[in-house]
Formats: structure tokens, C-alpha cells, sequence
């Protein structure tokens, strides 16, 4: 497997300063609702909660939680959000963004959300995917086809 040039967290950090960056030099398309900034509040709440919990659920299993090599996993985690999403904590990471975005009131930087769920799919999931299916084969393909990659 060919290891990501940027690591997933990092690929969120970029994508948070370029939304910051759209809405400070783009001001004229800032926006402001009146429950955005709850919203914005309890979605990046929602998505640092599916972290930490999958973070939780990778420790309890005993097997990796770095996304940089999935070869080194030990255990193929199906269990809690992993039942209803092959990839939460990159779901989660979306989320974070998502109520950054909505919190910085710009809807331009919603391009930045698309780029980054293309990013992360491209250098990320698939490559994960391929590692996975060759390390637990048919025990992975079952999983593949009972639970969808983000939701």
C-alpha cells in the first residue's frame, strides 16, 4: 500500500485554515443565520464525539488507530459506529469541518469540503480498502458489502 503524502489529520488541518482563509478574504459572501452559530457548535460536538469514540473502540480492540499504515492493523473493527459506517472517524473529521465551515458563515468553503471528501476517498479510503481486503479477505469483502463506506 502506498502511504498517504498527507495524513488525514493533517489533510483536515489544511482544509480548516482554507476555509478560515475563504471567509476572512471573501467576506462579501459570509453569512449569518440566526442558529448558525449552535449549529455550527453541535455538528463539529457530533463529529469529535464519533472520534473519540472510535478512538475509544480501536484502543479496546488492541489495534491500530494511525491511518498513515492500515497494514499494521491487527483486528478488523465492526462493531458500534463501525456497524453503520466503514470509515466514522474520517465521517467525524468531515463533520468537524462541516461545523467549521458553518461556523465561519462562508458557503464558498463548502468547495473545500467536497475537495476534502475527494481527498480523503483518493489517497485514504481506497488504499485503506485494498490493505484491508488483502489482510482479513473474505471476513473484509462481507463487511464491505453489509456497510456502506461514509453512511
Amino acid at each position: 500500500m502506498t502511504k498517504p503524502l498527507i495524513p488525514p489529520p493533517i489533510q483536515g488541518l489544511i482544509a480548516a485554515l482554507a476555509i478560515w482563509l475563504i471567509a476572512k478574504h471573501l467576506p462579501e459572501f459570509n453569512l449569518e443565520t440566526p442558529f448558525q452559530k449552535a449549529a455550527a457548535i453541535l455538528i463539529a460536538f457530533i463529529g469529535l464525539s464519533i472520534d473519540l469514540i472510535c478512538a475509544f473502540l480501536f484502543i479496546k480492540t488492541k489495534t491500530t488507530i494511525s491511518p498513515i499504515n492500515p497494514s499494521n492493523t491487527s483486528t478488523l473493527v465492526t462493531t458500534g459506529l463501525y456497524k453503520i459506517s466503514r470509515n466514522p472517524m474520517y465521517l467525524g473529521l468531515l463533520l468537524l469541518l462541516t461545523g467549521w465551515s458553518l461556523w465561519q458563515g462562508n458557503p464558498i468553503s463548502l468547495l473545500v469540503i467536497l475537495i476534502f471528501i475527494t481527498s480523503i476517498t483518493l489517497t485514504q479510503i481506497k488504499p485503506e480498502e485494498s490493505a484491508l481486503e488483502e489482510k482479513f479477505g473474505q471476513d473484509y469483502r462481507d463487511y464491505k458489502n453489509q456497510v456502506r463506506r461514509w453512511i
